[in-house]
């Protein structure tokens, strides 16, 4: 645009809608992921060969666990509904927590702030990409259990429904959680320490690696406050048997106190995330 003689202007175009932007950081977000090789192919893979881990050592036919007489149920199938949970606070809370916090330390998230891409969309990028590779995960999961280890599926519109809420819920608050938590490592170099021990100490207590009601009392009033305790258990009432609600601690699945509980931490790691998210290093200002 031309204005008074020897001079010009400029107009800017407005930037895209927030949704429009999001889908596109969506996209560069899982461009980048992608080219993360062992990445890939450790969230896509460490469930299923956990899976495969235990069935082998705890045996398939014959082996009952969750349950007895009709409710009996396979060990593949027990611990199905734990990797489920699990595979998906790793690519939503480990995942979020661990890149972020790798990006505030070598200063792209300084970058990205600086630019006119509003922080909503940018955090939409980063939800699309956690969702989408959920659901890529989660259906890789159910194939292989199906196919490979003859685990039966639900065919109850019922049961699918559960898990789609669980599933919604748990990936929720998975991102949010993960957003918040970044802000806990001091550095992108001590990220695993502090990230890792966390994680493995909700698999070990939440009822994915081991029979929930065997694990010792204290051990189950721990997990209980967390979210990943409660995934699992909602995926449980959609994998097993009815009988087997009676092999849970409390006697049954506990819909309405799972929905509740993981509502709660998805409202507490919002207020926290957005209370807390720093785009520069702690020495940055």
């Amino acid at each position: 645009m031309t204005g008074a003689p020897g001079t010009t202007t400029t107009t800017r175009r407005p930037l895209p809608g927030l949704l429009r932007l999001g889908l596109w950081r969506t996209r560069l977000e899982l461009t980048q992921f992608s080219r993360e090789r062992d990445a890939l192919v450790f969230v896509f893979a460490y469930p299923i060969l956990m899976l495969g881990i235990f069935a082998s050592v705890f045996g398939q036919d014959g082996a009952t666990a969750g349950g007895s007489g009709d409710a009996a149920v396979s060990f593949a199938q027990y611990f199905l509904p734990g990797m489920l949970a699990t595979g998906i606070m790793l690519t939503s809370f480990q995942s979020l927590a661990t890149s972020l916090a790798v990006e505030r330390d070598d200063g792209t998230l300084k970058r990205v702030r600086a630019t006119p891409l509003p922080p909503v969309a940018f955090f939409l990028g980063k939800i699309g990409q956690v969702l989408v590779v959920s659901v890529v995960q989660t259906a890789l999961l159910l194939a292989v259990a199906a196919l490979g280890f003859g685990i039966p599926m639900p065919t109850a519109p019922g049961a699918w429904l559960t898990f789609a809420w669980v599933f919604v819920l748990g990936t929720s608050v998975g991102t949010v959680c993960g957003i918040a938590f970044s802000s806990v490592p001091r550095s992108g170099r001590s990220v695993s320490a502090v990230v890792i021990p966390v994680v493995l100490v909700l698999q070990f207590t939440s009822g994915v690696f081991f029979v929930f009601s065997d694990l010792p009392g204290w051990m189950q009033r721990f997990a209980e406050v967390f979210p990943l305790k409660w995934m699992a258990q909602g995926m449980r009432s959609v994998f097993l048997p009815d009988g087997a609600e009676a092999g849970e601690v409390s006697g049954s699945w506990q819909h309405g106190p799972t929905a509740v509980i993981l509502g709660a931490w998805l409202i507490l790691g919002l207020v926290v995330a957005v209370r807390t998210f720093r785009w520069r290093r702690r020495d940055d200002g």
